[in-house]
């Protein structure tokens, strides 16, 4: 077993632990990022709204993916 495959294996529990609590908390996280985002605005005074704006969304994009990694849909899981 080489140094990439132990890794693996070491990481996968984290790794489905990191989705199941983006699942539980992606509105949260989805609000605190908006909440941070409107922060970094301000204190910029609006000059990277643009760029402000594209990380937010693709922070969201990014928390998306984690939560929702073994539905084909993209969907919630099922309760």
């Amino acid at each position: 077993m080489g140094l990439l495959d132990n890794l693996k294996a070491k990481l996968g529990p984290a790794k489905d632990k990191v989705g199941d609590l983006a699942q539980q908390h992606e509105g949260k996280i989805g609000e605190r990022l908006d909440k941070v985002a409107q922060a970094v605005d301000s204190k910029t005074k609006g000059k990277y709204s643009g760029q402000i704006a594209t990380g937010t969304g693709k922070a969201k994009d990014a928390l998306g993916k984690i939560a929702h990694k073994d539905h084909p849909d993209g969907g919630p899981a099922a309760s």
